[in-house]
């Protein structure tokens, strides 16, 4: 996620790190060289040019902004949406940590620390599932042969669950825990699994792809034909508009595309590596262990 002081709008206007320009710099490049060439082939042959009436651009233009919007409003309530499930996680997670220090049986150090490290597995499998990495990344949170056992799982945020309810349920059937007790930790499990529910539908569940390819289609079908209905009126100023209007509209376009994928590795999806860092760190602090330090944004992107 692209973290940045506010700024003003001089340095705005150069800002390249979190802009989509070097995503859309080719295709700007196409739009300019097609204005280009037909400015020429309207200078060089102005009598068998072919000159279209700017009217219909003006129509495609005002629908295809229209339906640009609409996508992205849907794509960031997607990241949103994300962002929102994210935050009931660590909050979540902080409260069953909370009541695993209090509520455990005193003397149960080892058992609280298991419970208590299985939090922040479940946070790193979870992150890595969404990403699609079969990498195991909690291995310094892990117990002795916690690791083989996860590592044969395809579900491993889900096998964390199981591991953290079957221990809860050990100690209410040797009566170390009341059914009270056993009911409130298993009501932050079921939060918990919740939260991984819906990040799992985001990411199996995107827009629906017929309206993403009719939008990109109309975009580029805009861009690629702009210059043939401004060049009788703008003539030598044609590329240099075409060049403003692709950006806005092919920006646009490839910005939606960024936002529909929250949980990805670009610049501008969710920061998953530092909320998982967040909750490794309320882990630590709740066992009374020195915390990691919480991660920082690096040239303006935050993990």
């Amino acid at each position: 996620m692209i973290v940045r002081p506010r700024s003003n709008g001089i340095v705005l206007l150069y800002a390249l790190r979190g802009s989509v320009l070097p995503v859309i710099a080719p295709r700007l490049a196409l739009i300019f060289a097609i204005a280009c060439a037909t400015v020429a082939a309207h200078q060089l042959w102005p009598d068998k040019f072919f000159v279209v009436s700017p009217a219909p651009f003006t129509l495609l233009g005002l629908g295809v902004s229209i339906f640009l919007g609409f996508r992205n409003n849907a794509c960031y309530e997607r990241w949103w949406e994300g962002r929102k499930q994210w935050g009931a996680l660590l909050a979540t997670s902080r409260a069953l940590l909370r009541d695993i220090v209090t509520l455990l049986p005193d003397g149960q150090n080892a058992q609280k620390r298991r419970a208590a490290a299985r939090v922040s597995v479940f946070a790193h499998a979870l992150r890595d599932q969404l990403r699609g990495s079969d990498q195991l990344s909690a291995r310094d949170w892990l117990p002795a042969g916690g690791q083989a056992r996860l590592s044969g799982r395809r579900n491993r945020a889900s096998l964390v669950q199981e591991l953290q309810a079957e221990e809860f349920a050990a100690l209410y059937r040797a009566g170390d825990l009341s059914d009270i007790l056993l009911n409130r930790l298993c009501t932050h499990l079921d939060d918990m699994t919740a939260i991984h529910a819906a990040c799992e539908r985001l990411r199996s569940t995107p827009l629906p792809f017929a309206y993403s390819l009719m939008l990109h289609r109309s975009v580029w079908l805009f861009c690629l034909l702009l210059p043939f209905g401004m060049v009788d009126t703008l003539s030598l100023a044609t590329p240099l508009l075409s060049l403003v209007l692709a950006y806005a509209f092919l920006g646009l376009d490839a910005l939606g595309e960024d936002l529909e994928e929250p949980f990805a590795r670009t610049d501008n999806a969710l920061p998953l590596d530092s909320i998982v860092r967040a909750i490794e760190i309320a882990a630590a602090e709740a066992l009374g262990e020195p915390p990691p330090e919480p991660l920082l944004a690096h040239d303006f992107v935050l993990l």
